[in-house]
């Protein structure tokens, strides 16, 4: 997906494909319904979109630290540098 579009929402997947291309990428390949069956087995599939909700709040997070909202720009972001870290705060 290249095109830049106005989104309200949105959806990460880790899809079937995905996983059986992965699988293949390791020499490892799966077929469609034993990949289903290991993300529907002990809850993974649950645990997988709890680590990407996780991952993209910190990706959200680390990005409001760059911008800024404000009006005065057209896209309603402008650019700020970020908190430099010290010593001190440097696991934050």
């Amino acid at each position: 997906m290249t095109d830049k579009k106005n989104r309200e929402r949105v959806i990460a997947e880790i899809t079937l494909s995905h996983l059986m291309r992965l699988r293949n990428e390791q020499g490892c390949p799966v077929t469609r319904e034993q990949a289903l069956a290991f993300l529907n087995q002990e809850g993974r599939a649950f645990e997988m979109w709890k680590h990407m909700m996780q991952a993209a709040e910190e990706f959200i997070a680390g990005s409001l630290f760059q911008n800024s909202f404000t009006p005065e720009t057209h896209n309603g972001f402008v650019s700020r540098p970020r908190p430099e870290r010290s010593v001190g705060n440097a696991a934050l």
